[in-house]
């Protein structure tokens, strides 16, 4: 195929996405009035509690075996890079355009944390459905698709709550100026238990992607970091102050679990074959999570629409210059160098010969950013306002950079 008929076969499910994006957005409003604050926070406990787990789990068990565990460690290793090369190119975009202090958080945020969990929930199965597609038969692609987003789903989670939340914990301390987010800094640090049922329901009310909503992984019990002290030592001790408040209770999320219970049912012969397969025993195991987990797609789009509603009606003010810096981060030079990262993966032999995978691997790093780095910005009460400003310019140009460079992708590997 041509690359303009690829083009054309990916922007079917980008319009899809689109399309039920709006629908979220229009429930959201007062005209409507059925995707309200209140109806968002329970529905997002229901994704982030059950459809996502049921899909998670049950796509990974029918897809997963011992042999392609072990070709698939390169993702979380592409994952990583992703947000390590994110995290410069933010920092590039903070001292460039002299952003003010709470916004530096939120810009790294958006540079290094990609939306890894509902777009590829979303955009994977239209494509596997569409006729040009260059992934083979739609149903052999839908499934191992699913268990492909769904180990990027998980993996994404865990380093977006421990790289990003610290991230801007740190700088919420240093943002002496702002009063409010002092304010509410000080609430978060001094409320002790109390902390988790803070993330709880933040997370549960403007999460779009309730994989990766979980607990925050670090203790809040990190202090600021003095500037007095040399660079060197003040890596060290937030590095030590890390390795000694991580509670690993809280890298369990249900989408983790979901992952674990996934990889030991497929990896183990006598327990998917008495519960994966047409005739296989416990086949109504397998039935009712595919039934249950089917929910979690279109819900968790509803609901990136109605978070994103919040932007549109919102009165801050972002410079223009750190709107432009995020775009051109997230949509020009990730997707470059991840083209470049993965293309030498390949070469050398690191990544398997499956188009699908490798597609994959490219698409992460030309994604938006994770709708749930609104959710760490309103723990620590620092630049709210503003992260739905940048959310709405970033997604409404995600349908036109996440197209075009899917259908780069596939052109390359067709």
């Amino acid at each position: 195929m041509g690359l303009i008929e690829l083009f054309a076969t990916a922007c079917v499910p980008v319009f899809n996405m689109l399309l039920i994006t709006g629908v979220g957005s229009f429930l959201a409003t007062d005209f409507a009035g059925i995707l309200s604050k209140e109806a968002r926070k329970y529905l997002n406990n229901i994704v982030f509690y059950v459809f996502n787990p049921s899909l998670v789990a049950i796509y990974l068990a029918k897809t997963i075996t011992m042999e392609s565990l072990a070709k698939l460690w390169f993702m979380p290793v592409n994952i990583l890079l992703a947000f390590i090369f994110g995290l410069f190119f933010g920092w590039i975009v903070v001292k460039v355009t002299r952003a003010p202090a709470k916004l530096k958080g939120l810009i790294l945020g958006c540079c290094s944390a990609g939306n890894l969990g509902n777009i590829f929930l979303i955009i994977i199965p239209a494509l596997c459905k569409e006729k040009g597609s260059p992934f083979g038969a739609p149903d052999v692609c839908q499934d191992i698709g699913l268990a492909y987003s769904s180990l990027s789903l998980a993996i994404g989670a865990v380093f977006l709550w421990s790289i990003v939340y610290n991230i801007v914990h740190v700088t919420s301390n240093v943002t002496e100026g702002d009063d409010s987010a002092q304010t509410n800094e000080t609430k978060v640090l001094n409320s002790g238990n109390a902390t988790g049922a803070i993330a709880e329901e933040n997370c549960s009310t403007s999460n779009d992607c309730t994989d990766e909503c979980a607990l925050p992984l670090i203790s809040t019990s990190i202090r600021p970091i003095k500037d007095k002290e040399p660079m060197l030592g003040r890596g060290w001790k937030f590095l030590s102050s890390i390795s000694k408040t991580v509670d690993l209770k809280k890298l369990f999320a249900p989408s983790t679990i979901a992952v674990i219970v996934g990889f030991i049912i497929g990896g183990t012969p006598l327990i998917r074959n008495a519960i994966i397969g047409e005739s296989a025993p416990l086949r109504v195991l397998q039935e009712s999570s595919e039934l249950i987990g089917g929910g979690a797609i279109p819900s968790v789009t509803l609901i990136m629409g109605a978070n994103l509603l919040n932007g549109v009606q919102g009165g801050a003010s972002v410079p223009p210059s750190v709107i432009a810096g995020v775009i051109v981060v997230r949509y020009i030079l990730l997707p470059l160098l991840g083209t470049a990262l993965v293309k030498g993966a390949v070469w050398l032999g690191l990544i398997q010969p499956d188009p699908l995978y490798q597609f994959i691997l490219h698409l992460q790093y030309a994604v938006p950013p994770a709708m749930n780095i609104g959710t760490i910005m309103q723990l620590f009460g620092v630049g709210e306002s503003e992260c739905s400003v940048i959310f709405v310019w970033v997604y409404a140009l995600a349908s036109v950079a996440v197209t075009i460079w899917s259908a780069f992708f596939m052109w390359m590997l067709s």
